[in-house]
């Protein structure tokens, strides 16, 4: 797999992964969903969704540190921020060799443009906040988080989901 074709296939999960509507009933339900299957990897993660500003489901998971918490944090402000996913952030930079702080000077003290932080897409309107993980490495982050939204949306992850090899 190449960047450029991760880049394709996340443009195509943003395309695809778009909710009729959303609730923080629905939401909770995700939250949950992803710490079942963080659980069931053996993952340890720090686990965030927000709607609209607010934080809507929290849940750091035994053997995570307030470090992951941090990241996850960094990730959703990138997503806030740009309303893409923060892997597809992190891999457009790295084409183009130039990171966030160069393209649009934000302080990477408070945005990260690693993978594992996807935004929750509403039909018609867009970016409406984010679902973040944090704990595994950024592409297992970021396939965790779109695992989760295609089965919360009854999508298939064929033609979406990525490779298991890393992107060169």
């Amino acid at each position: 797999m190449t960047m450029e074709t991760d880049l394709a296939l996340i443009a195509e999960q943003e395309r695809r992964l778009r909710f009729p509507a959303l609730d923080v009933e629905q939401l909770w339900q995700l939250g949950a969903d992803l710490r079942r299957m963080a659980g069931e990897r053996g993952l340890a993660l720090a686990i965030e969704i927000r709607l609209a500003g607010d934080t809507v489901f929290y849940s750091r998971m035994a053997g995570a540190s307030p470090n992951n918490a941090d990241w996850a944090r960094r990730k959703r402000n990138t997503v806030e921020m740009l309303h893409t996913s923060s892997y597809a952030v992190g891999l457009a930079a790295q084409l183009k060799g130039a990171s966030l702080e160069q393209e649009s000077g934000q302080p990477l003290r408070d945005y990260a443009i690693h993978g594992g932080s996807f935004p929750l897409l509403l039909q018609g309107l867009g970016a409406v906040g984010a679902v973040t993980v944090s704990g595994a490495p950024e592409r297992e982050d970021h396939a965790l988080v779109v695992e989760a939204l295609a089965r919360m949306l009854d999508i298939p992850l064929a033609g979406i989901a990525l490779d298991a090899v890393p992107a060169m």
